[in-house]
Parts: structure tokens; C-alpha cells; sequence
């Protein structure tokens, strides 16, 4: 079980960090390379789930570091609120009891300069248990805002700065 901060022993589907970092770039461009040629612009979306409480709803994945907003790919024929309900649902077991707003669309560079994210606010969701670990998601949990994991991704602190804080939005992740 992880300590509050997000450190600490993983469970076994959570060992990405011992994977060599170049066999994790390898394989993402592999990823990444489909894409490209099944698709000609990736679409993603992500959620900032804030309770009443203060807290912010992260996940960490199997396949790569850090905590990360919960959200996954657009799939064909499917809209930008049907693709957040069903990844909150997905990766922390979180139903939407109003409809999520759009906070801003980012081009991600990171990952391919075809790759765009869609960053949605929740702040009207049930969640019906908590996640357990499975093949994609390692863990899904509630932070306070002002004590995020160390291994937050930082494109995750600049949305979330950009919700709390009201910083200004760039184009780009």
C-alpha cells in the first residue's frame, strides 16, 4: 500500500518505474506510430474532479509515472462528455450527476504533435467504491489540493493551477 503521498511499496501491475526508461519511450512511440497511421489527429480527454471537500481525484497508471488527472482517448463515434463519463467510471468507479464543463483543449506535444487534450471540471459525481488495481490503473485516490503526490505529472499542476488559481491557459499541454 502507498503512503499518503503516493510513495511507498506498489502493487505488482505499478512496477512502470522498473521498466528501463528507454524500452518505455521505445514502446510509446511504437503506440504512437499506430496512431499516426490509423488516425490522423489523436483526441483525449481528462478531468479535474474536485470534492467539496478540497480534493482532487489522481490516478496512476500501470504503463507510465506519476500521478496523473484521470481521462483516456476519444474513441469514433463517441462525444467529448460520453468519453469522460466512461473513463471517470473506467479508472476510479466516478458517475457524473451533473454535466462536466469544458475548462480548455491543449495540443500535446509530449506525446506527438497530432495529439490533443481536452481538460473537463467535475464537481458533481458519485463515486460508488473506490478503485481497485487492475491491468491499466494502479491506483485511484483523492488528494488535497495542497498536498498533491511528489510524482504528479507537471502537466497535471499546470491544469490544476489553472482551475484553482486562475492562471492563464496556454495552448499547449
Amino acid at each position: 500500500m502507498s503512503n499518503e503521498d503516493g510513495s511507498g511499496p506498489r502493487s505488482g501491475a505499478a512496477g512502470i518505474e522498473l521498466v528501463p526508461r528507454g524500452l518505455r519511450r521505445l514502446a510509446g512511440r511504437g503506440l504512437h506510430l499506430y496512431f499516426r497511421l490509423s488516425r490522423g489527429m489523436t483526441l483525449g480527454v481528462r478531468a479535474a474532479v474536485l470534492s467539496e471537500a478540497g480534493e482532487v481525484l489522481l490516478v496512476r497508471h500501470t504503463y507510465t509515472p506519476g500521478w496523473h488527472l484521470p481521462g483516456g482517448g476519444v474513441e469514433p463515434n463517441e462525444t467529448l462528455a460520453d468519453a469522460v463519463a466512461k473513463e471517470l467510471r473506467e479508472e476510479a468507479n466516478v458517475a457524473l450527476t451533473a454535466p462536466a464543463v469544458l475548462h480548455g483543449v491543449f495540443l500535446n506535444r509530449h506525446t506527438s504533435d497530432r495529439d490533443h487534450v481536452a481538460v473537463f471540471i467535475v464537481r458533481a459525481f458519485t463515486q460508488s467504491t473506490s478503485k481497485q488495481p487492475d491491468h491499466e490503473i494502479a491506483e485511484a485516490r483523492f488528494f488535497p489540493l495542497s498536498a498533491l503526490p511528489d510524482k504528479t505529472t507537471p502537466g497535471t499542476r499546470r491544469r490544476l493551477a489553472e482551475i484553482i488559481d486562475g492562471t492563464a491557459l496556454p495552448a499547449e499541454w
